[in-house]
Parts: structure tokens; C-alpha cells; sequence
């Protein structure tokens, strides 16, 4: 299977190839002695920068918008990279107060410099957004700060952040603008008063909440819960289902559940939050549980509303060119990414699909590979997904649950990391990696990791399924001894037959 797939491959990209270099060719010269640009990427974020610089790659004269000001989007200036930053800072320090003396380190008096852990991760995403600007420069991408929005379908008009309105004409549209927080109207954010915050005001907290309420158990509310916990906050977390990450896998989930609450967190499910009033002290809120019943308070220093977030796509002129939204605001697309108006495409959370920006990075790829004339393409089946708590929890492929439902035949198999030699000489025993391959051909359809290093583990599998891997292909491959990814090894072992260490 792993050969067919190599095969297919490097046939699909020799017959992109052939097919897309007289057409780069024609698009170069065009590009040359005319002033319209083939590309105009309106929004800088993961997916956008992404596609502009392979745009550029490809020969395609190609510029950017972006209205924040710096590249990088949500992502990098304030979600994944600061908020990595932040449970990286928080890991040491809880690591120093807690695990450091089993080692027989004995470090004294331990406090944390909240404005130093700050400063740290702001030095962090300056430099990397700085970055990103020089390989727009280096792949000589245009890029042009302000907001952008469409004018007609080969048209883009920019309201420019240092003042005036510039025109830009343009063969294709590829719109990128991301997403933004949900708002909760019973728990209005006031970021700069830091007593109910989203999660940008959490990344900005001048110091350590004694209490915090997370409203939402998702991966944005139990990650910056973590930093704040592993630093002394008592963070509550409220949600509305009856489970954490409920789009997980339900036996993953129930062993994060555990761990967490080991951790100190406590659980409220099954409750939806009805009103807030922000007090000299903190917060009230007042509660019930989510299908009626009596009503109860609590109180916070902090609540963190983190209810999920929606496609930005308002005010960008969709209506007005015909570009059908569907009633979660997302741009529909077809498989091409191509909207409704040929010459204007869609990418990243501003259409369906998961919120990643893995994800929009490959679309934005596939996309102006697709303008460019090549077979660009995402296979969505493994496209992983990670939560960066600690332990951290990654999956790619299917969920058991999702798999009764469509009523595949499948095969499960587990181990422990409680079993695993490397993860018991660190200390990290928490967790299990699960397969689930399908019955007749062992053809792995979902993995799920709960344990140390879980976000790099589970790119193994990614691979594997992008070439149709089988598990018992996974299982008689040779793993490093002593290492975390032996537990996939033998999980993968338990899945086709029997694992040899449990």
C-alpha cells in the first residue's frame, strides 16, 4: 500500500509539472510588463503568509494584506505561539516546585517574575513575526498593511492602516482572514480590566489569579488553564457538555478528565453560566445546569471566556459579489477551494473544518497550487490535532465513537505509557496511545495519544496514514529502546495481534 501511495505521488506531481510550466511561463511575462497582480492574499495569518510566499514560489506576482499590523495572525501573535511560550514557562517553574527534589535537585526558594515570563514570550513572537516578514521580502511578496476587502471579483481595496485607500487589481483572490472569539453576551469581555478576559487578555495577565473560572473545556480554556494552574491559580472549569474536549475521543477524554483533576482542576459539567457582574474583588457568576434546574453562584478573581471561536468573514464584501456564507458564517468552497466567483478563493477558518493552523497552511499550499495549474491537495483524514497541556493529548483520524456510528468494522488496541520503560525513568507515566485500524485490510483509521511528547508522536502516524499504512506495519518497524514512541510501537502490536510489554 505505502509503495502504491509513493507511486501515485510522484505521478501526480510529474503530470502538475507538465501541465503547469507553460502556464507559469505565460503568467511570468504577464507579471512582468503589466501591473495587476496574478495573487492578493487578504489576510497574513498562518494560511495566508503561507500561500503567498508558495504563490511567489510558483512565479505568480503575488502580494499580501493584513490589518494587524504584523504577520502571522492569531496564531503566532496571540494564540499558539504565545500561549506555547506561556506552558513552557509555567512546565519549568511547576517542574522546580514540584518534581525537581524526586531528582535529588534541591533548587531553595522558588518564585516566578510574571513580567518576566511575559516579556519572554512577547521577545518570542516579535522575533518570529519578524521572520516571517523577511521571507516575504526574500520571495519578494508585496506586502501592504491595512484592511482588506473585496471589490470586485479581481479586485481587492484596502483601507491603508497609516491612512488612504489603495486599489489592488489582481488575476485571484485567495481570502484568509481567520477567525475570532466567539463572544459569550452573559460574560462580556473587558480585556483591559483583566477581571473577565478572552483568551488574548490570558496571554496578558500582570499576575498569578488565586482563583480562575475557564468558561469552556476546550483546547484554548484547559491550555491557558494549565499555565495558570501550574502557577498557583484554583482554576474551575465550566462547561456546558458533559465532557471535555467533546470532539475527542470519549476514552481519550476520560483519562485527560483524570489527569487533570490530579493536577488540581476542578470540574463543573454540564452547566451553563447565565449571568456575570464584575465586583471590587473579581467576578460573580451565576450558573445552572445546562438542561434547567436550580441556579448557584461562584466567584473568581478571573474568568476566562473561551465558548470557541467563529470564521471572520464580516465586512468583506462576500454579499456583494454573490459569495455564499453558510449559517456559521464560513465561506463555501468547493473542493478546489474556489468560491462562487471563479477568480476568488477561500482558505484556513474562514471555511469549514477543523480551527488549525496546520490545517490552513495546507490549504493555502493546495490552493495557489491549484491557480498555478498544479494537483494541489489536502487529505483531511490526517490532518492531526494536538492539545498542549501537560500531558499533551494529539489525535489524527477517526474517533472510536465516529466509527460506531458509521458502522465500520475496526480494531482497537492501547498501552499505557504506566508500561513504558523511557516514560517511567522521567517520571511521566500518565497517559496510553490508542489505534483503532479497520477489521478486514488493518488499515489504521485514528490514533489518539494522551502522555509526553504526544505532539510529536503522533506525527508518525500521520505519515503512516497519508501512505495507507497498516498497524502491523507501524508494529514491525524498528523504535529506538528506550523511547516514549515504543508505546506506539506496541499499541500498534496490540491492534493486530498482542503487544509484548503489558
Amino acid at each position: 500500500m505505502a509503495q502504491i501511495g509513493v507511486h501515485f505521488r510522484a505521478t501526480r506531481q510529474l503530470v502538475g509539472t507538465v501541465r503547469a510550466s507553460p502556464l507559469l511561463g505565460c503568467r511570468r511575462a504577464l507579471s512582468a510588463s503589466a501591473d495587476p497582480y496574478d495573487v492578493v492574499v487578504v489576510g497574513g495569518g498562518p494560511g495566508g503568509y503561507v500561500a503567498a510566499i508558495k504563490s511567489s514560489q510558483l512565479g505568480l506576482k503575488t502580494a499580501v494584506v493584513e490589518s494587524r499590523g504584523k504577520l502571522g495572525g492569531t496564531c503566532l501573535n496571540v494564540g499558539c505561539i504565545p500561549s506555547k511560550a506561556l506552558l513552557h514557562s509555567s512546565h519549568l517553574y511547576h517542574e522546580a516546585t514540584h518534581n525537581m527534589a524526586s531528582h535529588g535537585i534541591s533548587v531553595g526558594d522558588v518564585s516566578m517574575d510574571v513580567g518576566k515570563m511575559m516579556e519572554n514570550k512577547d521577545s518570542k513572537v516579535e522575533g518570529l513575526t519578524g521572520g516571517i516578514e523577511y521571507l516575504c521580502k526574500k520571495y519578494k511578496v508585496d506586502y501592504i498593511k491595512g484592511f482588506g476587502k473585496l471589490g470586485g471579483p479581481n479586485t481587492v481595496n484596502v483601507d491603508l492602516t497609516e491612512g488612504g485607500l489603495q486599489s489592488l487589481e489582481t488575476r485571484n483572490i485567495v481570502i484568509a482572514t481567520g477567525s475570532e472569539v466567539t463572544p459569550l453576551p452573559p460574560v462580556p469581555v473587558d480585556n483591559a480590566q483583566q477581571k473577565i478576559v478572552d483568551s488574548t487578555g490570558a496571554l496578558e495577565l500582570k499576575e498569578v489569579p488565586k482563583s480562575l473560572v475557564l468558561i469552556g473545556g476546550g483546547v484554548i480554556g484547559l491550555e491557558m488553564g494549565s499555565v495558570w494552574a501550574r502557577l498557583g491559580s484554583k482554576v474551575t472549569v465550566v462547561e456546558f457538555l458533559d465532557r471535555v474536549c467533546p470532539s475527542m475521543d470519549h476514552e481519550i477524554t476520560k483519562a485527560f478528565t483524570r489527569v487533570l483533576k490530579k493536577q488540581g482542576l476542578k470540574f463543573k459539567l454540564k452547566t451553563k453560566v447565565t449571568s456575570s457582574e464584575v465586583t471590587e474583588s473579581g467576578v460573580k457568576l451565576t450558573m445552572e445546569p445546562s438542561k434547567g434546574g436550580a441556579s448557584s453562584t461562584m466567584e473568581a478573581d478571573v474568568v476566562l471566556v473561551a465558548t470557541g471561536r467563529r470564521p471572520f468573514t464580516a465586512n468583506l464584501g462576500c454579499d456583494e459579489l454573490g459569495i455564499s456564507l453558510d449559517k456559521m458564517g464560513r465561506i463555501e468552497v468547493d473542493p478546489h477551494f474556489r468560491t462562487a466567483v471563479p477568480s476568488v478563493f477561500a482558505i484556513g477558518d474562514c471555511i469549514s473544518g477543523p480551527m488549525l493552523a496546520h490545517k490552513a497552511e495546507e490549504e493555502g499550499i493546495a490552493c495557489v497550487e491549484g491557480i498555478a495549474g498544479f494537483a494541489g491537495h489536502v487529505n483531511y483524514d490526517a490532518i492531526p490535532g494536538v492539545v498542549y497541556t501537560y500531558p499533551e493529548v494529539a489525535e489524527v483520524g477517526k474517533t472510536e465513537e465516529a466509527l460506531k456510528e458509521a458502522g465500520v468494522a475496526y480494531n482497537k488496541g492501547t498501552f499505557p505509557f504506566s508500561a513504558n520503560s523511557r516514560a517511567s525513568c522521567v517520571g511521566d507515566k500518565d497517559g496510553m496511545v490508542k489505534i483503532l485500524s479497520d477489521k478486514e485490510t488493518d488499515r489504521i483509521l485514528g490514533a489518539h495519544i494522551l502522555g509526553p511528547n504526544a505532539g510529536e508522536m503522533i506525527a508518525e502516524v500521520v505519515l503512516a496514514m497519508e501512505y495507507g499504512a497498516s498497524s502491523e506495519d507501524i508494529a514491525r518497524t524498528c523504535h529506538a529502546h528506550p523511547t516514549l514512541s515504543e508505546a506506539l510501537k506496541e499499541a500498534c502490536m496490540a491492534t493486530y495481534d498482542k503487544p509484548i510489554h503489558f
